[in-house]
């Protein structure tokens, strides 16, 4: 199975947002710099995180990004999931609809194969991404911030 440019942009903000200082308050820009997305594609991603309440974000002088609770604790599994869309692997349907459709087993052994992928990352959460080594890594991604 192959995660989309947006899951895997997700899974990355999040991951910096949870290594991030807890004083330090970080832009949409500043993620998108420092996990290598565009920031109008990472403005998406964080917009789509917010609705999930994984992150939140403050305005004004003292604004910025962070992780919620919710965020800090997440399953993997369920993110991914979130992230998604929880769409078929196959399309069988459409404009050229696939003539096995009515007696395929291939859809549904895809359809289970796709959930083993996502059950197998549902004990993971958002913490455990972010253990040594690859917490200092992510802290080691950006400079100094100015002031």
């Amino acid at each position: 199975m192959r995660l989309t440019k947006f899951t895997d942009a997700g899974l990355r903000a999040v991951m910096y947002l949870a290594v991030a200082d807890e004083g330090v308050s970080l832009t949409t820009r500043e993620v998108a710099e420092t996990v290598g997305i565009t920031y109008s594609h990472m403005a998406k991603v964080i917009s789509r995180l917010r609705h999930l309440d994984v992150v939140e974000a403050r305005r004004g002088r003292s604004g910025g990004l962070g992780l919620t609770s919710l965020g800090r604790r997440a399953s993997v599994g369920w993110l991914v999931r979130e992230l998604e869309g929880g769409g078929e692997v196959v399309s069988c349907e459409g404009d050229t609809p696939c003539p096995l459709r009515a007696a395929c087993r291939l859809r549904r052994a895809l359809r289970d194969a796709q959930e083993a992928f996502y059950a197998s990352l549902d004990p993971l959460t958002v913490g455990d991404l972010v253990a040594a080594p690859t917490g200092p890594v992510l802290v080691s991604l950006t400079g100094p911030r100015p002031g």
